[in-house]
């Protein structure tokens, strides 16, 4: 695992940790819409090393292990890092654009800068194997990919459980995008895969056509 993997982990362990034993720490930085309007742009960033509590932490962190190799087996430290900085900026940024009417709207956690790291895995190695838990079979990563985003903009639309879909969403779009730019010959080695996975983006922006227009 490269050093630029554990330093992430570190900081977010350290961030969110400080952020569980100091409600002023935590306030400060997490991602708030009103604070945001305001000026306080930090928070688009700094909210993406707090969490809610430990089980949320811990598994962001189990994600971003188990996903960075693949993409650092590509890509140098700083393409993967600017990979997860522009997941997590993009993952607020979608969040501040479909909730800006709503100034109490807050969030926490890694999981927007996450997602475009594991989105990128996918769209480098489409076919990879990705099981979800207690499932006994497995699908090709471009179908979970595919899956789960048509499922976050289920959960975004229904406001379904305490979990930021928006960010989520932001985050793989980023990663997708980032990929393509990068490496735009995956769009001739892996055409269909990176062609069907934009699929839900296309039907996302359709969806939300008025509130980018506002």
């Amino acid at each position: 695992m490269k050093l630029i993997v554990i330093g992430l982990i570190l900081a977010n362990v350290i961030m969110s940790i400080k952020g569980f034993k100091d409600v002023v720490f935590f306030n400060k930085y997490k991602f708030n819409i009103s604070s945001v309007q305001k000026g306080e742009k930090i928070r688009m960033f700094s909210s993406g090393f707090l969490h809610a509590d430990y089980i949320h932490l811990g598994f962001n962190m189990y994600v971003l292990y188990m996903f960075s190799n693949v993409v650092l087996s590509y890509f140098s430290p700083l393409l993967y890092l600017g990979i997860y900085a522009l997941s997590l900026f993009i993952g607020n940024y979608l969040s501040l654009l479909l909730n800006k009417s709503n100034l109490y709207y807050s969030a926490v956690g890694a999981s927007g800068a996450v997602t475009g790291i594991v989105y990128s895995s996918i769209v480098l190695f489409p076919d990879m194997p990705l099981s979800i838990f207690p499932l006994p079979i497995s699908f090709p990563a471009y179908i979970f990919g595919i899956g789960y985003l048509f499922y976050s903009m289920y959960g975004m639309k229904n406001q379904s459980g305490n979990v930021g879909h928006s960010a989520h969403i932001g985050g793989a779009i980023a990663g997708y995008l980032a990929t393509i730019v990068l490496i735009p010959s995956v769009l001739i080695t892996q055409t269909l895969p990176v062609v069907l996975l934009a699929i839900p983006i296309v039907v996302l922006v359709l969806m939300q056509k008025k509130n980018f227009s506002r």
